[in-house]
């Protein structure tokens, strides 16, 4: 059997007609070989004599077999050459297909045309080759010198255009090298990633049957779950049907989600705990500040008798109001017992956070009163104490501005030099038969709350001027 009969089929691929033409013209020669392999023992007998007698006998030495030598010679190495880069365009293709199933990019849709347009050169140069095998029979027998020449020329031409077609070929798959490598990476991660969701969801659907084991209904937590399911589906169709980045987003949400899930479902319990526990110790301060209420009405008679009307009109509603605003928390808690009946635990939670804001404002307006009284009587029995207290205050914040100056910062002694003669008025105010204590307290208060932002401000530059250098 020649070489010529060892001709391998060309390559199918994409490009229809052209190719099954081109693989049909090499692919009979492979057939009219294995045609005579297959002949009965008795006509091969027959056949064989032909090859060595009659007109037709091969001449098997002088110039012209070596001719015909480097004519075959030449169309083994260009049936090589097209066999290699029919190899090469087919693992081509796979490596451009992993790109374009992962990347979406401007550069993967570029390799993605650049792969077409080689399509077309590979077909133009293997039209080359088969046209050049068509052309040159190099099993005639009658075939002369000049003949193999010319099939010597053309087939090494073929083999030339072949191996420059693979040159450029393989260039261009280096080029590729790192989108393929971040397709394949992207690859990689989507068995693990959809094989993590499956586990959370798992674990999460775990997770609720212990809680509901305990008597604890978690729906909302179902519910979330339950709607996870169609992810699911999509993640079990595959990256072909959704694509690797859609693949690998949805799964790790999934995960994220189903692991909310689940540590929302480990922590159910102690919710339950911490509700309870927060409904008792709420209705105990609720009865608390009920009792506490009651006592401010004595408060403000005593505040009535004993100073001026500035000193407690803010304070005449502070009953009433606290009255009310217990109700309303009493209300509030019994809405939150309801909802942890019924195992709403985000509305019990909502509900308490409600009625823990009620209890503060009128605890904090109880205490008002009770505090006021106090606070007034210290200071109409010894004013001096506050006076002192709040120019001690103003004394140390003017010596930390002048301190390594010769003048004050004006930014600083504007404000202090006011707060000086806002103390002055103050306690000018208090002359005369009804004094209004509380506003000289709010003043002295005041002025001491002007000295503290001073002071900072002077620490603050200073702290960054030592930074700065």
């Amino acid at each position: 059997m020649t070489a010529t009969h060892m001709q391998p089929q060309p390559r199918p691929s994409g490009q229809g007609s052209r190719h099954r033409s081109r693989g049909g013209r090499v692919g009979r020669a492979v057939r009219e070989t294995m045609g005579l392999v297959l002949l009965p023992l008795p006509l091969l007998v027959a056949v064989a004599p032909m090859a060595f007698a009659g007109g037709g006998t091969r001449r098997w030495f002088g110039r012209g077999e070596s001719q015909r030598a480097d004519a075959q010679a030449a169309k083994d190495a260009a049936a090589a050459a097209f066999y290699e880069l029919d190899t090469a365009h087919r693992d081509l293709r796979i490596s451009v297909e992993t790109i374009t199933a992962v990347d979406d990019s401007q550069r993967a849709r570029q390799a993605a045309a650049e792969y077409e347009s080689f399509g077309q050169r590979i077909d133009q140069v293997s039209q080359g080759y088969i046209t050049a095998v068509d052309s040159h029979d190099l099993d005639r027998d009658d075939i002369d010198g000049a003949a193999l020449a010319r099939a010597r020329a053309d087939l090494t031409r073929a083999r030339e255009e072949l191996e420059r077609v693979r040159g450029e070929l393989d260039w261009f798959a280096q080029s590729l090298a790192p989108l393929l490598e971040n397709a394949e990476t992207q690859l990689a991660r989507v068995a693990p990633a959809v094989e993590q969701a499956r586990q959370a969801l798992l674990a999460a659907s775990n997770g609720l049957d212990a809680v509901r084991a305990q008597g604890l209904r978690a729906d909302d937590l179902a519910a979330r779950l339950a709607a996870l399911g169609p992810e699911l589906t999509r993640l079990n169709q595959g990256a072909a049907q959704h694509g690797v980045p859609d693949t690998i987003r949805r799964a790790e949400d999934v995960q994220r989600q189903a692991g909310a899930i689940r540590s929302e479902a480990e922590r159910l319990p102690a919710t339950a705990a911490e509700i309870d526990k927060r409904l008792v110790s709420l209705r105990t301060r609720a009865e608390a500040i009920t009792t506490r209420a009651q006592q401010v009405a004595p408060v403000l008679s005593e505040l009535r008798r004993r100073y001026s009307a500035a000193c407690w009109q803010d304070l005449q509603k502070v009953p009433e109001q606290a009255v009310d605003s217990v109700e309303q928390a009493r209300t509030a808690l019994q809405e939150a017992g309801q909802a942890r009946a019924e195992q709403r635990w985000a509305d019990a939670t909502s509900r308490l956070a409600t009625v823990r804001a009620l209890l503060n404002t009128t605890d904090e307006a109880v205490s008002a009163a009770g505090d006021r009284l106090r606070r007034l009587d210290a200071v109409a029995a010894d004013r001096q104490q506050e006076v002192e207290r709040t120019r001690f205050a103003l004394r140390d914040a003017q010596r930390l501005a002048m301190a390594g100056r010769s003048t004050p910062d004006p930014r600083h002694a504007g404000p202090l030099d006011e707060a000086v003669a806002r103390l002055d008025r103050a306690v000018a105010g208090l002359e005369g038969r009804h004094p209004d204590w509380w506003h000289f307290l709010t003043e002295t208060e005041a002025v001491r709350e002007t000295a503290a932002r001073v002071v900072q401000e002077i620490r603050d530059q200073r702290g960054g001027a030592t930074t700065g250098r």
